[in-house]
């Protein structure tokens, strides 16, 4: 039983579930017993089809939940008057907020599904479903209708509903679902059916109509349209992924090794020396041992997942592998002596894949010797964390390779967005006009502290955080060293003015929260205000010939960090490096915290408007000079908003 999606942008602003209501409310009324037999998924609309039934059995397997919460809205088919009614309020509130979903047994156990049964030899589901019946028959069971029953009192703890609407109106403030959903479960809980259905349609329309359902729901369908690649047939013949190598034991290798075992893929890491890879295998275990701590994992799947995880120092142990993920230190040279040895050890046909973050993918596959074999899958930090994969398809990367990695990130648990070649693809590409426009407005004399909250600040960005927070967080020995692998290849920058603090700061120790300085002090992991950098910064301007400032205002920042961004994403559309502004989109709610219910950089310029974003470029670009082109509107800006 599958949730019906909500098909097309222009008919989200017109769906009503009225008609289905009031089917559901047929089925419900009916005098014959009526059973939903669930298997695969029963989601959003499924369930509330399923709860509008008199009795519920699922085969083994089964994952029900409500998960219209990611789309910016509530369940509009009586899921919040219905579940509490059966499982209790604190549970329906949970389950409907976080969208969460339940295997067969939790949901045996919560009593949304009555009974788990074996598929039939013949007749798969069906006939699972009429045996199960069928027993009902023979036990004289009567239709339960769940909008005749009152929500048990005992699953409502003092403070419920105060609690969960004052955590929806701060914690959750941009995502007016939140608070919707509390009221309409609070009167679920304390109003009769009609009344609680009538308010739950209500707010069903309502939260329709808003932006950030509307942003919600563009990225919903962006994830899947990210899938669709131009030019592959989707009868290609895929190559088989049974086992997989990591070349490197560091933390990016790690979290990559921990991401493969955990979609159950025997893995083996290799490492050059043998404290590297202890250290490695060790920060791997304490990591799984922290998550079975939260109750995240089990002993023993801590145990599985660790025997997945094969350390080495053999690279013939990696000849049988069906691909292969070089993940050693962002260094050009390093990385194409690793990879031209893979062309040699592993077996024909295996993938090889470079994890670089800035560099050149096809100068990485011209080294190995089999450039057709070879592709970027960049991961983000950490890597069995965070979502993003991006994929990045070189000049001669061969069609099934490709589509291949496209498959196994869905494996992996990973959303993947596709990059063609260039410095830093597309996240990489566009952070570093964010990160220049930060240096340049600190330069110029905004604090670090107010470019932070300027943009964490929901009612302009909403960023999960501020540039400077995480360059420091991310390191900032990382970011120069970036900027210096990015000279060695196109020489030396000619504007002096490029990210000069970072630089400064990297030869001076002060790499982030990991030395305790950077662009803030940190006592502990809390940043405060570092002197140093305010007279760091003064310094460089004066010898750049660039104006202090004390009239930079909120407003002024956001815009300097956005609007080039979402220029330097038309000019990724217009040379091909993305297929997509959608897929733009992707990769920076995904990957670098840009705020899901703007909907993305590129989705959330179109609605400011292309006539405001270009009269602000143009101003800028006047007031700086544009002597580097930083500020020139690309022609594919018009054709993208």
């Amino acid at each position: 039983m599958r949730r019906p999606l909500l098909r097309g942008r222009r008919r989200h602003r017109h769906f009503s579930p009225v008609h289905l209501n009031a089917a559901l409310a047929r089925i419900e009324h009916s005098r014959r017993i009526v059973v939903a037999m669930l298997h695969g998924t029963a989601l959003g609309g499924g369930l509330e089809l399923a709860l509008a039934c008199h009795y519920r059995a699922a085969l083994p397997g089964t994952r029900v939940g409500l998960l219209e919460v990611k789309l910016g809205i509530l369940p509009g088919s009586l899921g919040t008057q219905r579940l509490p009614r059966l499982v209790g309020a604190q549970r329906a509130l949970e389950m409907i907020q976080t969208g969460r979903m339940l295997g067969t047994h939790a949901a045996r156990d919560a009593g949304i599904v009555d009974e788990i049964v074996e598929e039939a030899t013949e007749g798969g589901a069906l006939a699972a479903g009429l045996a199960y019946t069928q027993r009902l028959l023979h036990r004289s069971a009567q239709p339960r209708r769940l909008s005749a029953l009152g929500v048990s009192p005992a699953s409502i703890p003092e403070g419920l509903f105060e609690n969960a609407l004052h955590e929806a109106t701060t914690r959750k403030a941009p995502y007016p679902a939140a608070r919707a959903i509390v009221r309409a479960v609070q009167a679920a809980a304390t109003q009769p059916f009609a009344q609680g259905e009538a308010l739950e349609a209500k707010l069903f329309t309502e939260l329709i109509a808003t932006p950030e359902s509307a942003s919600l729901r563009h990225l919903f369908f962006a994830e899947r349209q990210a899938n669709k690649i131009p030019g592959l047939s989707k009868n290609l013949a895929l190559r088989p992924i049974r086992k997989v190598g990591v070349v490197g034991a560091g933390t990016m290798g790690g979290g990559i090794a921990m991401t493969l075992a955990n979609a159950g893929l025997p893995t083996v890491l290799l490492e050059v020396s043998a404290p590297g890879l202890d250290r490695g295998l060790s920060l791997i275990r304490k990591n799984y041992d922290a998550s079975a701590a939260r109750g995240k994992l089990s002993a023993e799947q801590v145990t599985q997942r660790m025997a997945l995880i094969q350390g080495t120092l053999d690279d013939a142990q990696i000849a049988d592998c069906d691909l292969v993920i070089e993940a050693v230190f962002e260094n050009m040279a390093l990385k194409m002596d690793v990879v031209a040895r893979l062309g040699k050890v592993c077996k024909p046909g295996a993938i090889i894949a470079t994890n670089t973050s800035t560099l050149d993918v096809d100068v990485i596959a011209a080294a190995s010797g089999r450039p057709q074999d070879v592709l970027g899958m960049h991961f983000f930090s950490p890597a069995h964390v965070m979502r993003l994969l991006e994929v990045v398809r070189g000049t001669r990367t061969a069609p099934d390779a490709l589509a291949t990695v496209m498959k196994l990130s869905s494996q992996l648990g990973k959303v993947a967005v596709v990059s063609g070649v260039c410095y830093g693809f597309i996240g990489n590409r566009m952070a570093e006009v964010y990160m220049r426009e930060t240096e340049l407005l600190l330069l110029e004399g905004a604090a670090p502290a107010q470019i932070d909250a300027a943009a964490e600040n929901p009612a302009l960005l909403g960023m999960a955080m501020g540039p400077c927070r995480m360059l420091d967080m991310a390191g900032l020995d990382v970011a120069a060293k970036t900027l210096i692998e990015r000279e060695k290849e196109d020489g030396p920058m000619l504007d002096l003015a490029y990210r000069p603090i970072v630089r400064r700061l990297f030869e001076q120790g002060r790499h982030g929260q990991k030395t305790g300085s950077g662009y803030y002090r940190y006592e502990g992991r809390t940043p405060v205000a570092e002197p140093e950098t305010t007279h760091l910064a003064e310094n460089l301007a004066a010898q750049l010939g660039i104006a202090r400032r004390t009239d930079i205002t909120d407003a002024e920042i956001v815009e300097r960090l956005l609007y080039p961004m979402v220029a330097e994403g038309a000019r990724i559309l217009e040379e091909g490096i993305a297929y997509r502004a959608s897929d733009i989109d992707i990769v920076w709610t995904a990957g670098y915290g840009f705020p899901d219910h703007r909907g993305g950089p590129m989705y959330m310029a179109g609605r400011i408007g292309r006539a405001r974003i270009v009269e602000r470029v143009q101003y800028y670009a006047a007031r700086s000079g544009n002597a580097w082109g930083y500020w020139t509107i690309p022609a594919q800006l018009e054709k993208t908003l």
